[in-house]
């Protein structure tokens, strides 16, 4: 039975320790059931592995991994921040959306990106004079227009 184990981590560094966490899994082939940086948590990702010996050789030599935690972390405890499932994002490229969160809240912006992997959009903002492209998370960011419906108003007018 796989057990939850609690790693810390660098601030804002926890994506590039689960990558290096992920292929040290592999390369090893160690019983890693699965490993999780949850939303908006810093400074922790939690790996599920049959036991801490297991969950130690995983993060071994990983930079920006500080330590783990000697405790397993029961699932109850993690349940709540599971919840928030990777719903199907309907975004697509040319959309204008508003951001919703961040520094460039309430602004609109036309998207020229979508990481789904990363769950990230590029975006353009349509009131600045020279267009900088900013990435944003696909969750900071709403569908107000689509490129196509704006097509197809012109063309009956």
């Amino acid at each position: 039975m796989s057990q939850i184990f609690a790693i810390r981590t660098t601030a804002n560094r926890e994506d590039q320790v689960l990558d290096f966490i992920t292929s040290n899994v592999k390369k090893k082939g160690l019983n890693v059931a699965s490993i999780l940086s949850p939303h908006g948590m810093r400074g922790y990702i939690f790996i599920e592995a049959d036991n801490i010996e297991e969950a130690q050789k995983a993060y071994q030599g990983v930079p920006y991994a500080r330590g783990l935690l000697k405790a397993p972390i029961a699932y109850p405890e993690i349940e709540h921040m599971l919840e928030h499932a990777k719903a199907q994002v309907n975004i697509q490229k040319n959309d204008i959306v508003e951001i919703i969160s961040g520094p460039f809240k309430r602004e609109n912006a036309k998207v020229s990106r979508i990481d789904q992997q990363k769950e990230e959009v590029v975006v353009e903002l349509l009131e600045s004079a020279v267009p900088i492209p900013i990435t944003v998370k696909l969750d900071s960011v709403k569908v107000i227009r689509r490129e196509k419906e704006e097509d197809e108003q012109e063309g009956k007018d």
